[in-house]
């Protein structure tokens, strides 16, 4: 069979997200060439969907090193590292001028479709590691492309796929057919429409991480000037010391604030909760309002919204014809899986690891970002950028910067036993992480959606 050579082709990084454009990014500066595949008309179309949310990261933790290197020679300043981004202030003075930056090393409208091995589906070894990779992906006006690829970094995100109410996985019966009354994303209250949708109304929150948080904080906020505005926080567990993080033991402060602020709304009387509620159902009462049933027969107060924040997971299918190695709980690499397992961690921190903890049984393929962790939460950008310049290291031949560790991660000041978390409440943008925030009527400046897929 014949060989092709794949030195003079380029890494085709799929999303330009904050973790995509960052691995760019380190490619450049390894001499390596990138061709950035986003389905989304501009830089960071996911984080734009959470705009109005603020990172609980500051701006020093989410500008990637070898980023800010390519952007200094057009003038870009960087903003003030101290203060925390919205994921609107992301995309537009970060994301954005990065991919501008990267011309037509990103193009826009192009929507992966499968990924494989030149002439070689998952089953045929022969010559495998020889060939290149080919990349189909559909353009805006329905075009159909193949580019063969050197090496492929998937970092779509989980954005697009958010996990179903159902308490086993799967959508709850009725769930597709209330469609009309759910969300699956924090609510943006500034916008008039969205503000008239639950104000005075009784909406039901599911989930357990600073998505949730950020929902039960904004819908205290509303309260305030809507009396008759109720939240129902629902947990699939009970409430225990570490349900609403790690408080001012949170190294970083912003994510620790979110959890107090949902604290108040409880304390507060904006929320009532309820625990132990695993979603079987949900029916339509005789006045159109919601009424969830749980596994154990219990059926709750109607309510006219819901909220559902119960974390998201990787869309897999167009990387189906490539042999990856994920954990079968997770999602995620095998190497990296029992780092974040929530079954075992409560702590929102993992050790930094690069390109060995994301390898796979196929050569040259890695998913990174808030990807790479499958189902689990607690992803953040800088993490990412770490995931991201390893493996640019390593596709340059260096392995001894790629095996070398040159990240410390914050602790959350939240360490206790197994099963501390609910469900994994990732995050909501691109391809970065778990960051949410609450109203900056509250003062706390916090930060970004545990529900977005772009890491804070």
């Amino acid at each position: 069979m014949t060989e092709v050579s794949t030195e003079a082709l380029p890494i085709v990084v799929i999303g330009a997200g904050p973790i995509g454009l960052a691995a760019a990014a380190h490619l450049v500066e390894r001499g390596l060439e990138p061709l950035v595949l986003e389905a989304g008309d501009a830089a960071g179309a996911a984080v734009r969907e959470w705009s109005h949310v603020r990172l609980f990261s500051t701006w020093a933790e989410v500008v990637d090193p070898a980023a800010e290197k390519l952007l200094a020679p057009t003038g870009w300043v960087s903003p003030d590292g101290a203060t925390y981004p919205t994921g609107g202030d992301w995309a537009e003075h970060y994301l954005q001028p990065l991919a501008d930056v990267l011309g037509d090393k990103v193009r826009f409208g192009a929507r992966v479709t499968g990924v494989s091995r030149l002439g070689r589906d998952r089953v045929v070894d022969a010559d495998r590691e020889q060939q290149p990779f080919t990349v189909h992906n559909l353009g805006a006006d329905g075009t159909e492309e193949r580019i063969t690829a050197r090496a492929v970094i998937d970092a779509s995100g989980t954005w697009a796929t958010p996990s179903p109410i159902g308490g086993d996985g799967l959508p709850a019966l009725g769930e597709r057919t209330a469609s009309d009354r759910i969300s699956y994303r924090v609510p943006n209250l500034k916008a008039p429409a969205v503000r008239a949708r639950y104000a005075g109304k009784r909406t039901a929150v599911i989930g357990s991480g600073a998505s949730a948080f950020t929902a039960l904080a904004y819908l205290a906020d509303l309260a305030k000037d809507t009396p008759d505005t109720h939240a129902v926080w629902i947990l699939r567990r009970g409430i225990g010391g570490s349900t609403f993080g790690g408080g001012e033991a949170d190294q970083l402060p912003a994510r620790g604030a979110l959890g107090l602020a949902a604290k108040a709304a409880v304390e507060n009387g904006y929320a009532d909760t309820v625990t132990g509620f695993r979603t079987e159902a949900v029916e339509r009462n005789v006045d159109g309002r919601l009424v969830l049933v749980a596994e154990d027969g219990r059926r709750l107060d109607a309510v006219d919204e819901i909220i559902v924040l119960t974390g998201f997971r990787p869309d897999l299918s167009f990387v189906s014809e490539l042999r990856l190695g994920l954990d079968e709980r997770l999602q995620a690499p095998v190497e990296l899986a029992p780092l974040i397992d929530p079954n075992v961690h409560s702590c929102g921190t993992v050790y930094p690891h690069g390109v060995n903890a994301l390898s796979h049984p196929e050569k040259d393929v890695y998913l990174v970002g808030m990807k790479s962790y499958g189902r689990a939460p607690t992803f953040l950008a800088m993490t990412g950028y770490e995931q991201v310049r390893s493996i640019a290291a390593a596709l340059a031949g260096d392995q001894e910067a790629a095996e070398r560790v040159e990240l410390t991660l914050p602790e959350t000041g939240v360490c206790g036993g197994a099963g501390l978390f609910d469900e994994p409440e990732a995050a909501q943008a691109g391809d970065g992480g778990g960051c949410c925030a609450a109203p900056s009527t509250l003062q706390i400046g916090i930060g970004a959606p545990a529900a977005a897929s772009g890491g804070c």
